[in-house]
């Protein structure tokens, strides 16, 4: 006995009906097939499409379309297995009675599954809005970090120090996206009491006019830094603040690299960043207290 002869008893089928179901098989999943490659080019088209050329920073065309490319390349993937695994049981008995019975068990399961379905929707109007897309910075669920890919069910973030957050969108009922529009980054730094505070603010706002000037970091800024003022009076210094108006996502290297200017000028200028200091008195045994 043949092997196709035991498989068309197996089946209880004739064997030119068992060829049949086995070419229409073969022709479900070699369509399969091309369908997840069609599906993959969308996705990889609509990055192409989306792409400014330029490597340094991710425009947010840029974030949407690979949120979109990526999210259609996971969805897409399910919906061709699944339909492909459908078509290729109803080949051998019919599957009708298979789906309601499916009907009725999502059914019943839905109801021990409301997290995921709450994940679910919430991940879909977080798409829909537009909230962040992978690439932005954003905060979230008590973590904050990059968002590195994005599904209708669950976000990653990677943080700082490279540990890869996974939240579902349930739980994210706030979220502060920090690298959407533009970014702003607030500078404090302190003088000593002793210093004339008009001289300190001619200073911070000269350097400020010049780190707006620079070719190297006028691009990446959104204006010119903006000298406010004496912020607070602390304990051993007097707080000057500064606003540095950036692109999305250049806030912290924009007040590093100010941050380094003012302490480089402000040695320069023979200006003190105070420090705690304590003094400490010492009495002489037997002295007498006045």
């Amino acid at each position: 006995m043949t092997f196709l002869e035991r498989l068309s008893e197996f089946f209880s089928i004739d064997a030119v009906d068992l060829v049949r179901a086995l070419l229409r098989l073969t022709l479900i999943w070699v369509l399969a097939w091309v369908a997840g490659r069609i599906i993959r080019l969308i996705a990889n088209r609509i990055v192409q499409a989306v792409d400014d050329g330029d490597d340094t920073r991710l425009s947010l065309r840029e974030k949407r379309g690979q949120t979109v490319a990526q999210l259609l390349r996971s969805v897409g993937r399910i919906v061709v297995l699944l339909i492909a695994g459908l078509l290729s049981l109803n080949i051998f008995f019919d599957i009708g009675p298979l789906l309601a019975g499916a009907g009725i068990l999502g059914l019943a399961i839905s109801f021990g599954a409301q997290s995921l379905v709450k994940d679910i929707i919430a991940g879909f109007f977080i798409l829909l809005e537009n909230q962040f897309a992978v690439g932005d910075v954003i905060e979230t669920a008590g973590k904050s970090g990059t968002v590195e890919r994005m599904t209708l069910r669950i976000v990653m973030l990677r943080d700082l120090r490279g540990v890869l957050h996974i939240i579902p969108n349930g739980q994210m009922t706030v979220v502060s996206n920090q690298t959407r529009g533009w970014a702003r980054a607030v500078v404090e730094v302190g003088v000593a009491y002793e210093v004339d505070v008009d001289r300190a603010l001619e200073v911070f706002r000269d350097e400020a006019a010049a780190f707006g000037e620079d070719p190297a970091w006028a691009h990446r800024l959104d204006g010119g830094p903006e000298v406010l003022g004496v912020e607070s009076l602390a304990d051993s210094a007097v707080m000057i603040r500064t606003l540095v108006r950036t692109l999305p996502g250049e806030q912290w290297a924009a007040a590093r690299e100010f941050r380094r200017r003012l302490k480089a000028r402000l040695d320069r200028e023979k200006i003190e960043i105070p420090y705690p200091q304590r003094i400490v008195h010492v009495r002489p045994h037997g002295a007498e207290v006045r």
